[in-house]
């Protein structure tokens, strides 16, 4: 189970454990609400009884609550990249969608990872922070508490979550580095595809694109950055740009001689843990496919 420890100072005295516990671990109200209904708070090892005030030396502990998820276990590769007692990211392959959805109720990564968990055992709620397309491979971030997912969203939120990519599109893109900030949205509510909507309509939208290499055979190599996560939308914003994602069959990306998916990976991301609010940059390497395109582009 996981713990919250502090160790009470000289400083902190007059304030309330509860006051305590926000202040240094920022857990959120209904957190609180979890652990005061289910005693999951302790003072020098001894359930707390109310929001007292401790003095200096005393030792305030916090369990998380014991929770765990109830999808069905599935044979699925997992390829974690980091894990810890807050936190599980992995390196999503192609062909999966994250999570069950009344289309795919079954064969999702978190059959995987079910799997995966009790073989390590472990027992936590799987929570996805971040989510990819299909056929979009590249880092998964997986918290394994409330607090974890808590503090991440707000990182996403705020910003200071980021999230790159690399792809490979069609055509020269000429602009070394630039930003797009184009709103999106369904362009059919029937149907799964988004688009640039006008101005007033759709949801604001801005991805930050960076050339890495231009190849001579009229491709291009770029690594994106999300300031907002839409569903689609690097996809989007760069096949609106005439630069499809190479392989997206979706968005006009069609090069089924160079890959059969769209050649399109979350390769990297920097944020804060959530447990020590220390910096960490997690990274993830290009799968085979893309490499081979740019093999074959080169």
């Amino acid at each position: 189970m996981r713990e919250f420890r502090y160790i009470v100072t000289k400083e902190d005295e007059g304030a309330s454990i509860k006051r305590l516990l926000r202040h240094h671990f920022d857990f959120s109200s209904r957190l609180f609400a979890k652990l005061k209904a289910q005693k999951l708070v302790f003072l020098n090892d001894e359930p707390l009884e109310g929001w007292m005030n401790p003095v200096e030396g005393d030792v305030i502990t916090a369990k998380m609550p014991e929770e765990t998820s109830h999808f069905e276990e599935e044979d699925i590769p997992i390829y974690p990249v980091y894990e810890d007692q807050d936190l599980l990211i992995i390196n999503k392959q192609a062909g999966y969608i994250v999570h069950p959805t009344k289309g795919h109720p079954v064969h999702t990564l978190a059959n995987g990872v079910m799997k995966y968990m009790r073989e390590q055992g472990e027992s936590y709620k799987i929570r996805f922070v971040n989510r990819l397309d299909m056929d979009t491979t590249g880092l998964l971030i997986i918290a394994k508490n409330s607090h974890a997912q808590d503090d991440l969203t707000k990182q996403m939120k705020s910003g200071s979550l980021d999230k790159y990519y690399i792809a490979v599109v069609n055509g020269i893109v000429d602009q070394d580095e630039f930003t797009v900030n184009l709103p999106i949205g369904k362009v059919d509510p029937e149907k799964v595809a988004r688009g640039v909507m006008p101005e007033g309509e759709g949801r604001p939208s801005i991805t930050h694109v960076k050339v890495k290499e231009r190849y001579a055979k009229g491709y291009t190599l770029v690594e994106l950055k999300l300031e907002t996560g839409r569903t689609h939308q690097i996809r989007v914003h760069m096949s609106h740009l005439g630069h499809p994602v190479v392989g997206d069959y979706l968005y006009g990306g069609n090069n089924p001689w160079l890959i059969d998916r769209q050649a399109l990976h979350a390769y990297k991301l920097e944020f804060k843990h959530p447990g020590t609010g220390k910096p960490m940059s997690v990274t993830a390497p290009l799968p085979a496919d893309i490499k081979k395109v740019i093999e074959e582009v080169s």
